[in-house]
């Protein structure tokens, strides 16, 4: 079996100290071709004209996954998408690795992917871009927008709740205007989920399938620091759906928008701002878990 391994080094901090085992353990089963990443786009530039592989790995984290994938749906080579992928995770969150019970541990998780079954699962699109976990705006694009990759590096998830801190200090969440094929809705803050996890341990959306052809959406509808307070503290306990100013629902595509500066996340990386139009990608990839 002819496998490639993409990889980036400065994923998490154990990435590069890594590959050498990655490749050791693979060589052992399959005949391997390493690719590692030097910065931004290149996983997606190789990914887009990968050729004569019958798996790919992704040794990374959530955002490498993500350009992994928007390169074999933006490919003309004929059946790009058709490559099953399999995750070794080495990121900060890993979150799609948790939602898909992929362990951490280096030789456990490169078994799943050379013993595992690939399954067809959906994407959420926006504004052509693809993403694979969620897509967030309000104080989630904030809080991600104030997190700099230098920090990152060095402090990892905390550096997320750094910037949130400084989101939540600042608070102020211009209205967003969400039209659904079943209605409208508003609300400051968005999550829009193709899984039940979010950031690896909490479930914002927690009947988010990445099988279904739909995509979830938790919006945030109060206007206070105080509810939003307790918004994130009925994350934490689980309770967040019982809130009254949540709404809840799932829809196959929506177009949002906000008459002010609303910027927008998707897996984890800064995206833009609205206006944004999002809908599902059905069965578009296959992974292996």
């Amino acid at each position: 079996m002819n496998a490639t391994l993409i990889i980036n080094p400065i994923a998490g901090h154990k990435a590069s100290k890594s590959i050498c085992e990655i490749e050791n353990l693979l060589r052992e089963r399959v005949h391997l071709t390493t690719f590692v990443t030097s910065k931004r786009g290149d996983a997606f530039s190789y990914s887009k004209e990968l050729s004569g592989a019958d798996i790919i790995l992704v040794a990374s984290g959530d955002g490498t996954i993500n350009e992994v994938i928007n390169g074999i749906l933006s490919s003309e080579r004929p059946d790009q998408n058709r490559i099953p992928l399999a995750l070794i995770p080495l990121g900060t969150a890993n979150v799609l690795a948790r939602e898909l019970g992929i362990p951490g541990k280096i030789d456990k998780a490169v078994n799943i992917a050379l013993s595992g079954n690939p399954r067809k699962i959906s994407v959420g699109k926006i504004n052509g871009r693809y993403f694979t976990l969620m897509a967030g705006m309000g104080f989630d694009g904030d809080t991600v927008l104030g997190v700099k990759g230098g920090l990152k590096k060095i402090l990892g998830k905390a550096a997320y709740i750094i910037s949130g801190i400084k989101t939540l200090i600042k608070f102020n969440l211009p209205l967003i205007k969400i039209k659904t094929p079943q209605g409208k809705l508003e609300g400051y803050t968005a999550i829009i989920s193709n899984v039940r996890c979010y950031g690896g341990y909490y479930y914002v959306t927690p009947e988010a399938s990445i099988t279904e052809p739909v995509l979830d959406i938790c919006i945030f509808q109060g206007k206070t620091r105080k509810e939003f307070l307790q918004f994130v503290i009925g994350i934490v306990r689980g309770k967040h759906l019982k809130l009254p100013c949540v709404s809840y629902g799932k829809y196959s595509e929506f177009e949002m928008e906000s008459d002010d500066i609303v910027h927008v996340q998707i897996d984890g990386d800064y995206f833009g701002a609205l206006p944004v139009k999002i809908e599902i990608v059905r069965d578009a990839v296959s992974l292996i878990w």
